[in-house]
């Protein structure tokens, strides 16, 4: 399932060329995965509380179309699931007219507060703790 949140581009996001700052790209897509998890019922006190936490441990972005104050976007998340500790974050940056401004992949997963370690199975876990494990789901 692909989960969405709209954004609008503020005045003070935009760069020297009058468009989106490249970091705040990133910021909309960290944004865009935890609504994600909100919405599915994780907000960030209750994963902490089971002892874990979500990390990035890589992020890509690819540039496509540029974004000017004002725009309004939508920023798209799904995570997918493999066999390991980690799990694929795909995302884009869509305009109102559909256009892919932006692109941002990532490698994430669940570390264990406690020993500092990433935890075997964060989609299992994720789902026990989650009001609506369906939106979880790549």
């Amino acid at each position: 399932m692909t989960f969405s949140v709209d954004v609008t581009v503020r005045g003070y996001e935009l760069d020297t060329q009058g468009h989106l700052n490249q970091a705040v790209y990133l910021q909309y897509a960290e944004h865009a995965r935890w609504e994600l998890l909100r919405a599915a019922g994780l907000p960030q006190d209750k994963l902490l509380a089971s002892g874990v936490g979500p990390v990035a441990l890589e992020a890509t972005v690819k540039f496509l179309q540029e974004l000017r104050g004002g725009d309004r976007v939508r920023v798209t998340c799904r995570f997918m699931y493999g066999e390991g500790k980690t799990f694929t974050v795909a995302q884009q940056i869509l305009k109102e007219d559909g256009t892919v401004a932006a692109e941002v992949t990532g490698v994430a997963g669940m570390l264990d507060l406690t020993a500092r370690r990433l935890i075997a199975d964060p989609a299992g876990h994720l789902a026990a703790l989650a009001d609506d494990p369906e939106l979880l789901k790549g």
